[in-house]
């Protein structure tokens, strides 16, 4: 018994951290459903619990139509049959004399239904864990909402727009591809800065279009300058420079803090990257005093950092200033 209660608990704990996630990612809009999903995920948990402590006690887990059928006035059962035999059989007393026969309608008395009154307990305990669950996931900190409230106010403050990208992996250097394309810079770095490998240079030219596989390029542009200058982030790695850039180049690997670095001084940019709680942290190239200052407000990028408001965790968006 014990083995299975732990086995329960866990699944509780489980499903838990399932039902808060459901109402974190949830909007306006889809908040019922999403709540009527939780609910219902609730009581499955709840019934099949019950289900199996049962099963394992030696309790009947049959339905209560099942159980009822026993019960059936309208059917003859054992009983029937006795009064049967005993209105058949001639009298001890007097042979000639038939004994009274019962009423056709007697009443007769009814057991106790023990499946069925099983079964409301067990449906009295799902509800009440339910309304439980519920109460506890309408206490959660909608962390989703006051991100992007925070986040909102900042842009406005700022007085920049947010441009969505697509969450998968590739954000931070789509967002950034994005504003190198609109600013005139382009996705191919000076080369006085950066010495690209053929096959970086190969994946730049068959760029179809920077808003939309524009990270094929920023991704083998920030490979190659981590290589080139390894004994400045090979110490910050917890893998192989070889295993790492592969990944940085050829997969969709989150970038983070190193990649931001590697991208401001391959393409000769400082990037502003405005936080969940509306601070924005600077990313500096390290040579901005070497352009006019024309070319220093065209040479400035901005990112939008989140942490809770999008379903697969950390997401960049890119954030161009107001026109």
């Amino acid at each position: 018994m014990e083995e299975l209660l732990a086995k329960h608990r866990k699944e509780q704990k489980d499903l838990q951290g399932r039902i808060t996630q459901k109402k974190k990612s949830a909007t306006k809009k889809t908040r019922k459903g999403v709540n009527d999903e939780c609910e219902q995920m609730q009581r499955d948990l709840t019934e099949r619990h019950q289900s199996e402590i049962a099963e394992l006690n030696g309790e009947s887990t049959e339905p209560v139509e099942e159980a009822l059928d026993d019960l059936n006035l309208e059917d003859g059962g054992p009983a029937d049959e006795q009064n049967e035999e005993k209105a058949a059989a001639p009298s001890e007393t007097d042979s000639n004399t038939q004994p009274p026969s019962e009423p056709e309608n007697a009443a007769r008395t009814k057991k106790p239904n023990r499946a069925k009154a099983r079964l409301a307990r067990r449906a009295a305990e799902q509800a009440a864990m339910a309304e439980a669950a519920a109460e506890e996931a309408k206490n959660q900190t909608n962390y989703r909402g006051n991100e992007q409230g925070v986040m909102d106010a900042a842009f406005k403050k700022l007085g920049l727009k947010e441009v969505e990208v697509t969450p998968d992996g590739h954000c931070l250097f789509s967002a950034i591809a994005k504003q190198l394309d609109e600013s005139g810079l382009g996705l191919r770095p000076d080369p006085s800065r950066i010495i690209l490998q053929p096959t970086s240079q190969s994946r730049i030219d068959t760029v179809t279009s920077p808003q939309h596989d524009g990270y094929r390029a920023v991704r083998a542009v920030t490979a190659d300058y981590i290589v080139e200058h390894k004994d400045d982030f090979e110490a910050f790695m917890e893998e192989p420079l070889d295993v790492y850039t592969r990944k940085v180049k050829l997969t969709a690997e989150w970038g983070g803090q190193l990649e931001l670095q590697a991208i401001a001084r391959a393409y000769g940019v400082n990037i502003n990257v405005v936080q969940s709680d509306g601070r924005h942290e600077k990313i500096e190239c390290g040579d901005m005093d070497s352009f006019d200052e024309e070319e220093q407000r065209k040479r400035v990028l901005w990112l939008a950092y989140y942490r809770h408001t999008y379903g697969l965790g950390e997401h960049y968006n890119a954030l161009v200033k107001q026109s």
